[in-house]
């Protein structure tokens, strides 16, 4: 009986390995939402990391989070960090590309829970008097990322985060 038992680990173990080596060696996560507002409403909220605690999903998980801004007041060069709970973790970001009213490119590296190096970036079209904004986040998938990934997909952890973001975007911008 304890062989069987024993035998039966070991297969789920390979089974999870197995799957765990079959993701990608990449992920991407990406959200997007139309707003009633013009383009450089909706750049002037992302491009600044002052205006993120209005909109960002994570801000309110840690009323006690730890921010410090750093580098230019917005656009490249502008930088954010944040240590809180167990749910924020820490962090730092940086806009590393800002072309108004299309795209904003920003490097992305958590440190707590867990270390991970990855891309944001938030891009804009404008049709009439509306703004479709994505919001992506792409990265390397490391080997435990991919074993975590068997479990939890990015897609399933990030993106009602990303949800929730635009639609407090479209609120705000569409004031």
């Amino acid at each position: 009986m304890l062989n069987m038992v024993i035998i039966a680990i070991v297969v789920i173990v390979a089974v999870v390995l197995a799957l765990a080596a079959g993701k990608p060696d990449v992920f991407r996560v990406e959200r997007s939402a139309n707003i009633k507002a013009p383009a450089d409403k909706v750049f002037a909220l992302i491009n600044d990391f002052h205006n993120w605690p209005a909109w960002s999903p994570w801000e309110k998980l840690d009323p006690a989070m730890q921010r410090t801004y750093s580098g230019a007041a917005r656009g490249v060069g502008a930088g954010y960090a944040w240590e809180g709970n167990k749910q924020v973790g820490k962090g730092s970001m940086e806009i590393m590309e800002s072309s108004p009213t299309t795209k904003i490119s920003i490097k992305l590296d958590f440190f707590l829970p867990f270390e991970a190096h990855n891309t944001a970036e938030f891009t804009m079209q404008t049709h009439g008097d509306l703004t479709s904004l994505t919001w992506a986040m792409y990265g390397p998938s490391p080997f435990m990322m991919k074993l975590m990934h068997v479990f939890m997909p990015m897609d399933r952890m990030v993106g009602k985060d990303f949800e929730e973001g635009l639609n407090n975007l479209k609120t705000i911008a569409e004031r």
